[in-house]
């Protein structure tokens, strides 16, 4: 299995920020322009490029959903989004815009049909977010915790379609402590499924841990932060793994 690095961009009132742990009040913006910061990954090698519309999250619809159709066509790499999909006319509009994948987060919990039929509907187009706190999703932009284990769902998910999982441990995320590498293999396993890793990646070391992975099922890793303060390289990740 190849393994890719997801550069991220986290929309907010359409500027490109990243949040500490989730928290809307630990913000900090990186770029005014988001497309300016899709065309600079892009340009340095970036394969993918990783969409998160926090507006969207927060409110449970698309809200930058313009800047995202934008920037699908301006790039000539493939994007993935998530944040607030939680209808079938928003996930139809967005990959109408020319997005690639859609991620569900908080559907896959509170309305599991829904999510059954976007797979079968939209297959590999669609991704399964899970994130995770102390094992359990949590929604709504990490602003609730459900009482569903992360692995019990990647399993239900996997035995009706799902070939893409997205796992965040939270208490990694913008934290620069290295990814959780071992429940990230562990979800892969149990699932049987393709697994990116999300949170915590802040040095290259961490990257090619997650590399040596790869035969294990773990497909790639969506990095943000680490890219913005320049304590990863996109240029030289993509080099070494």
């Amino acid at each position: 299995m190849s393994f890719i690095i997801y550069p991220a961009i986290d929309i907010r009132d359409g500027k490109c920020v990243r949040l500490v742990q989730g928290d809307y009040n630990q913000e900090t913006v990186y770029n005014e322009n988001p497309l300016e910061v899709a065309q600079a990954w892009e340009a340095q090698g970036g394969q993918w490029i990783h969409l998160v519309d926090l507006d969207g999250a927060k409110a449970g619809r698309p809200v930058n959903d313009k800047l995202i159709g934008e920037i699908a066509r301006t790039v000539k790499v493939p994007v993935q989004v998530g944040g607030g999909l939680r209808t079938e006319e928003d996930v139809d509009r967005l990959l109408s815009l020319g997005v690639t994948r859609v991620i569900l987060g908080t559907a896959a919990i509170e309305d599991r049909a829904f999510v059954q039929s976007l797979l079968a509907k939209h297959g590999e187009n669609v991704a399964i977010g899970l994130d995770a706190r102390d094992g359990f999703v949590a929604t709504r932009g990490w602003l609730e915790t459900s009482s569903v284990k992360a692995e019990d769902l990647a399993v239900q998910l996997a035995e009706h379609g799902a070939k893409t999982f997205i796992f965040t441990d939270i208490s990694r995320d913008g934290m620069m402590g290295g990814p959780n590498v071992e429940a990230i293999v562990r979800l892969a396993q149990v699932s049987g499924q393709t697994v990116i890793a999300s949170g915590g990646v802040s040095r290259t070391e961490d990257l090619e841990r997650l590399a040596a992975e790869a035969a294990n099922g773990v497909g790639g890793a969506i990095v943000g932060k680490a890219l913005y303060t320049g304590s990863i390289r996109l240029e030289e990740a993509l080099k070494l793994v």
